[in-house]
């Protein structure tokens, strides 16, 4: 940077310090008339990681982050129950949606029949598939769209076992009229095909072209898919004929605001710092404690936003290998490690001892640990000397070594192992540390060939999906291959319970039961930062409006160029 745009920039930064709109007011609004134009650089929750996939028969995780901004849904979070907009909502939640917080997307309107069971969708007219040269001239959205989007999954060799399987049919009535005729009532119903994690609407056209190839990508949503560069960027740019708007100051206005919208993918993390100082990322969303403090003293302009991470950490021992089979040495390996110390020392007080499978912010449904069951609490607590007994109980009196896949993408992952190795080394106990990809990584779980030992995240996704997804036998997100035909059944009920209050409450006592069994050696929780410069507008932290789909919050940010420039930017 040269001596005169240095100069500028400091002066730019005082000037804006002082201005009386610099930092928004206290809804993050900022500015109230919007502006058009510019681009949005951002670093996501996922900024290590390139898209893995732009299909949705894929199954991929990560789908919704990559494609939600042009794939839409049938259901959305209502980010104008946000706090942003005077809520109570902060959507932070990678997979949640309070039920007050649920909006139609591309569904206008629903309706419940009891006769036969089955929920009845009343489309947005209007709604265009913009055209795309090799796949499809523009035309308007259809029931036939959503019906081909729903066989296309279901009929997935991918699909999560059971997920669809309280479905009968799905049917066009008309044009803009879709019935889900259901066997057996589902709770997550509006999730499933609504605006989960494998939700996404795209048109029939897809079945004549491939929809792995990103330059195929077409959809309903306020920005289109223009470049892919693997390991590197992700372009996107605005859809001039999107159908939605957000309103401010009561008027309604057409979005998105931004013309581009970059995500850009850096998988070092000083790197990753360094552009969110100077400027190149106007977001940055998910950032360690360990850099906070530095971040705000050499850029002490920036905003933040505080957040309980929604993925668990953990490391799953195979139960259905030896000597994981054995409570005791599951229990060992949890009493063995000090997890308030690593709260303390390794996370300097930025992160919670007990967090997952419930998040907290899940109301009704998590159970803090102090009103856990004492057999409970005692996987939280370190005692060594009961480890040593409980593994020569178990016929280990010496201990035992196995190996621990973890995915060299975490920082912190590559970090902590080693933490807890030296706790488990203690009482007898060694780890083999395999660092993977990422893909390789994800495939060893996925395809069931995992290690006895996995160390990962897991999202906290729902509070139902949260234990069905890891506990219930034979799901893809179950690197412990935990099996209980007895614990199966109670999911289901759980699935078969209108009652939100009964749903909670069973699937408390569900908590308690997995914990207690520890097929995990349970790992405290951290908190997450996120930043962004006070130019970006009509934003305060919000992350998701859907499983992993930030697409809707983007296209009501814009980009304030007067405060940027004057900032020397």
């Amino acid at each position: 940077m040269t001596r005169t745009r240095l100069i500028a920039r400091m002066l730019g930064l005082a000037l804006v310090l002082a201005l009386p709109w610099a930092g928004g007011d206290a809804a993050g609004q900022g500015t109230q008339k919007p502006q058009y134009g510019g681009t949005l650089d951002i670093g996501t929750v996922s900024v290590t990681l390139s898209a893995l996939s732009w299909d949705p028969q894929d199954w991929n995780w990560k789908l919704n982050h990559d494609t939600g901004m042009f794939y839409e849904q049938l259901f959305a979070a209502d980010l104008d129950k946000s706090v942003r907009k005077g809520g109570k909502h902060r959507f932070y939640a990678d997979a949640w949606l309070p039920s007050d917080a649920i909006r139609g997307e591309l569904a206008e309107r629903w309706e419940w029949k009891e006769n036969p069971l089955s929920v009845v969708l009343y489309l947005r007219k209007g709604v265009m598939f913009p055209e795309k040269p090799g796949v499809m001239k523009a035309r308007e959205l259809t029931a036939e769209d959503v019906v081909f989007s729903y066989d296309r999954l279901d009929k997935s060799p991918k699909k999560i076992p059971t997920y669809f399987d309280h479905v009968a049919k799905v049917e066009a009535r008309d044009r803009h009229t879709v019935v889900f005729t259901f066997k057996e009532y589902n709770a997550e119903w509006d999730y499933r095909f609504g605006w989960g994690y494998y939700s996404a609407i795209v048109p029939k056209e897809m079945a004549s072209v491939d929809p792995k190839n990103w330059k195929n990508a077409v959809g309903t949503g306020p920005f289109q898919l223009a470049d892919f560069i693997q390991g590197n960027s992700q372009t996107y740019v605005k859809n001039p004929g999107y159908w939605d708007t957000e309103k401010l100051g009561g008027a309604a206005y057409k979005i998105p605001f931004v013309d581009k919208l970059v995500y850009r993918t850096i998988k070092d993390e000083a790197t990753q710092h360094s552009a969110l100082r100077t400027g190149k990322l106007d977001i940055l969303e998910a950032i360690r404690w360990p850099v906070v403090d530095n971040l705000k003293k050499s850029a002490p302009q920036l905003k933040w936003s505080k957040w309980l991470n929604m993925s668990g950490t953990f490391l799953s021992m195979r139960v259905d290998q030896k000597p994981f089979g054995d409570i005791r040495v599951r229990r060992a390996l949890n009493m063995a490690v000090n997890k308030q110390e690593i709260v303390s020392a390794y996370y300097g007080g930025n992160a919670e001892l007990f967090a997952y499978p419930m998040h907290p912010d899940y109301h009704g449904y998590y159970e803090p640990l102090d009103k856990m069951p004492a057999s409970v609490k005692e996987l939280f607590t370190y005692d060594p000397v009961k480890a040593k007994k409980l593994l020569a109980d178990a016929g280990y009196p010496s201990g035992f070594s196995f190996k621990v896949q973890v995915c060299s993408c975490a920082a912190d992952h590559m970090d902590l192992l080693p933490l807890v190795a030296g706790y488990l080394e203690k009482v007898g106990v060694k780890l083999e540390i395999q660092p993977m990809e990422y893909g390789a990584f994800l495939s060893a779980m996925t395809t069931k060939t995992n290690a006895p030992g996995y160390f990962m995240n897991n999202g906290h996704t729902n509070p139902t999906t949260s234990i069905r997804k890891s506990f219930v036998t034979g799901q893809t997100w179950n690197p412990s291959q935990w099996a209980d035909p007895s614990y199966d059944s109670k999911m289901h009920e759980v699935y078969l319970t209108r009652d939100e209050a009964k749903r909670q409450q069973m699937l408390r006592e569900m908590t308690i039961e997995i914990l207690d069994k520890a097929p995990y050696v349970w790992l405290p929780t951290p908190y997450v930062f996120t930043a962004w410069w006070p130019w970006v507008q009509n934003y305060n932290g919000e992350l998701r409006a859907g499983a992993v789909r930030p697409g809707p919050i983007y296209a009501r940010i814009w980009i304030d160029q007067e405060m940027k420039k004057k900032m020397g930017f």
